[in-house]
């Protein structure tokens, strides 16, 4: 080789045409638009098409024709007999190409509310970045919006766009652009209040009677103001005596997280590899993660002697520096770079395993923690995650109608 480029640009200075249709969509639109193209040996440059509530615009960029006054003609005709609009500009070149500094932000709410929206894109704008972009990703039970921005610093766009989704009620997720946001192929989350509603602990300090005193250390654990091990013990040290059944009876309690189910089966689906990892207990986490089909499980373990718990853990004890061991433990063995996970939490015991992770989201957490992640979600459905990733929802019930894939 020479060193002679690959592919030939588009000369920037050639004559174009920008083709806007606009009409009630129906079959069939879009191919007689562009079969009238067809016979003039045009090149398509480029070209968008939306459909909002039936309403159709289909945009497409061509090279010029040397008289494009019978194109245009042709082209007036055609929108007459199918009764839609046809608008055709003259140009020079291609697009502006997008500006350095590409971000995917995700703007969450239940509702969103046009005031919202414009309160995000103003922000975008304040700091000179543009939209280049915006695509629906959910309508239900939250409406989730995805905007192509570029322009910005995607650290510099986040710290505003935070800050004008707290005062709008929204959820506001910045990441940057391009390839690598597409390549997350290992999920580590969290299990208690997060996989799952409520936490094991307290489940099992119930049956024990010690439910307000082991809830109060808890929630001081989770704020990060007591010593996670230290806690651990002195909680586990309450259910000594139970029996193992009780154990069992706390699984058969335990309730998913809404969403949990979909997000773990659309992620399995499309190849992602799935870990849990939790300052509970493996009694618990190892049948979570047999049942839902979760690749990897880490937990404390509690002493069982005699079919009773002694009030002890076995072995090194799964805290926030523990969490985020197991969160490279099992990207190592999925063969997975750290810059390709996803790690989910709601407490101090997580920040560790978020700052660990490409992508760290705060789920429904405490305030410390919001403030550590990449970007939090407050609904309590825990598949919005899936929109962070660029899977929407019709994706995900065309996946489930769909009954190939289970």
């Amino acid at each position: 080789m020479t060193g002679q480029a690959e592919y030939e640009a588009h000369p920037i200075d050639r004559p174009t045409l920008l083709v806007t249709l606009t009409g009630t969509d129906r079959p069939g639109l879009t191919s007689a638009v562009l079969s009238t193209l067809a016979g003039r040996g045009l090149d398509v440059i480029d070209a968008e098409q939306v459909v909002l509530r039936g309403r159709l615009v289909l945009g497409v960029l061509l090279t010029a024709p040397r008289d494009h006054k019978e194109l245009k003609k042709d082209l007036k005709a055609l929108a007459e007999n199918l009764e839609v609009e046809i608008d055709i500009s003259k140009g020079v070149g291609d697009n502006e190409p997008r500006r350095k500094g590409r971000s995917q932000v995700t703007v969450i709410g239940n509702p969103l509310s046009a005031a919202g929206l414009a309160a995000i894109a103003g922000r975008i704008a304040d700091i000179g970045a543009n939209i280049d972009r915006i695509s629906r990703m959910a309508r239900y039970p939250v409406t989730a919006m995805e905007i192509a921005v570029s322009g910005a610093d995607p650290d510099a766009l986040r710290a505003v766009l935070a800050l004008e989704g707290v005062a709008q009620r929204l959820d506001v997720a910045v990441q940057a652009g391009g390839l690598y946001r597409r390549a997350k192929r290992l999920i580590v989350m969290d299990v208690d209040s997060t996989l799952i509603q409520g936490e094991v602990i307290e489940m099992l300090a119930e049956h024990a009677g010690r439910l307000a005193e082991v809830a109060a250390v808890t929630e001081q654990a989770m704020r990060g103001e007591l010593d996670f091990a230290e806690s651990l013990r002195h909680r586990v040290a309450t259910l000594e005596g139970l029996p193992t059944s009780a154990l069992d009876e706390v699984y058969d309690a335990i309730e998913l997280a809404p969403g949990a189910r979909t997000l773990v089966r659309t992620l399995k689906r499309l190849g992602y590899q799935f870990a849990i990892v939790s300052g509970g207990f493996s009694q618990i986490t190892d049948k979570l993660a047999a049942e839902l089909g979760i690749d990897f499980a880490a937990a404390n373990v509690l002493e069982i002697v005699d079919g009773r718990l002694t009030g002890k853990v076995v072995g090194e004890i799964v805290d926030r520096a523990g969490k985020a061991t197991a969160l490279r433990r099992f990207a190592a063995a999925s063969d997975t770079p750290l810059s390709q996970t996803v790690a989910i939490g709601d407490g101090a015991n997580d920040l560790d395993m978020l700052a660990a992770a490409g992508l760290g989201i705060a789920f429904n957490a405490k305030p410390v923690v919001r403030e550590a992640a990449d970007t939090h979600l407050s609904v309590p459905y825990l598949d919005t995650i899936l929109y962070l990733l660029g899977i929407s929802r019709e994706e995900v019930e065309a996946a489930d109608a769909d009954g190939a894939l289970n």
